[in-house]
């Protein structure tokens, strides 16, 4: 099968070339907006504005995002969950903890109802993980992700080195913890319980919690449609060779100046460049290698990889000095500069084809 054929060498050393030469514009000179690329240019308020006058967000990104990958991932888009045309377990524009039995624990989770929610109209479900040490609550007060238009769940991890919460793949996860199938039975509490759309289930993350995002996308390709990891560390070490056997859509965003999780990687720590891991995504996905690239002043460079197979597509978020932060925040959400030039919480709406937060 066509998808699970190792990338060749070759190609992933151009595409990583490619990415340097892309973040490589963070300091050089700007950058014109084709057409296209115009559709995601930031808005005064940051989130993603539609095309060039018009005044309008971007819809769902048949331009700006993931095209025709935002749909299929468990079915076809518009699929209704068997919890649709119940009453939902709590009112909607709130947050609730449930807690999801998987794996012999009891596993935490906040569940957010936008304020449009409906039991009769499926809704997209947004998966959040937390970095190392943090917990769902903290995450949910700095990303602002609440603000999108789907159904944004929150779940903590398990304690791990240090007492630290944690996600699987990384070398201070908790032992014999597996959170991928904590995943899909935190899936199946929300599809019995709300009406959601199971083709439209997307993970991001910061940090530990946004290189499980990447697990997910290697283990749980028929439920998760795309992934946006920011600041993710992606450990080489623990885990099966990643072969979805379909094209997943990936956004990356990271800071140039993370001093955590270093832009260009920690080989003692098993930690990749950032390039080279976007580099396996554009090969993995079948991308022309050399992207569409342009410059948000001062700082932030954007790269987009168009071409791919099924529609999929493959972006790359580079912030010059940018450090182990969430863009746009303005709680604290990790140590170095935050850039308020983008937001990422707008920045993975617009990818998923959700539009900004609300």
């Amino acid at each position: 099968m066509g998808a699970t054929r190792r990338p060749g060498g070759r190609r992933l050393r151009a595409v990583a070339a490619a990415c340097l030469a892309a973040a490589a514009l963070t300091t050089g000179a700007a950058v014109a907006p084709t057409p296209s690329d115009a559709a995601v240019a930031p808005t005064a308020s940051g989130a993603p504005a539609g095309p060039a006058g018009s005044g309008a967000p971007a819809g769902p990104a048949g331009a700006a995002g993931l095209g025709a990958a935002a749909g299929p991932a468990g079915g076809p888009a518009g699929a209704r969950s068997p919890g649709c045309g119940l009453i939902p377990p709590q009112a909607p524009g709130t947050t609730a903890v449930r807690t999801v039995d998987s794996g012999g624990l009891a596993r935490t989770v906040r569940v957010h109802l936008p304020e449009g929610y409906r039991p009769d109209r499926p809704t997209p479900v947004v998966l959040v993980f937390h970095g190392r040490g943090n917990d769902g609550a903290t995450t949910e007060d700095f990303s602002g992700l609440s603000g999108l238009p789907a159904v944004v769940a929150y779940p903590d991890g398990v304690p791990g080195g240090e007492g630290k919460r944690s996600w699987q793949g990384a070398p201070y996860s908790a032992p014999g913890v597996d959170d991928v199938a904590f995943t899909g039975d935190l899936l199946d509490e929300l599809e019995s319980t709300l009406c959601v759309d199971p083709g439209r289930v997307f993970a991001t993350g910061k940090s530990n919690g946004g290189g499980f995002t990447e697990i997910l996308a290697c283990r749980m390709p028929d439920r998760i449609a795309a992934i946006a990891p920011v600041a993710g560390a992606y450990y080489r070490d623990g885990e099966p060779p990643c072969r979805p056997g379909r094209p997943v859509p990936a956004l990356f965003v990271h800071g140039t100046g993370d001093a955590t999780i270093p832009y260009t990687g920690d080989a003692d720590r098993g930690l990749p460049a950032i390039p080279a891991k976007v580099a396996e995504w554009v090969a993995r996905d079948g991308c022309r290698a050399r992207p569409q690239t342009r410059r948000i002043e001062p700082d932030v460079t954007i790269a987009t990889w168009r071409g791919c197979r099924d529609g999929a597509r493959v972006r790359h978020v580079a912030v010059d000095g940018g450090g182990h932060t969430w863009p746009g925040a303005t709680a604290y959400s990790g140590g170095g500069v935050t850039t308020q030039t983008v937001r990422a919480t707008a920045l993975v709406g617009d990818f998923f084809g959700l539009g900004g937060p609300r």
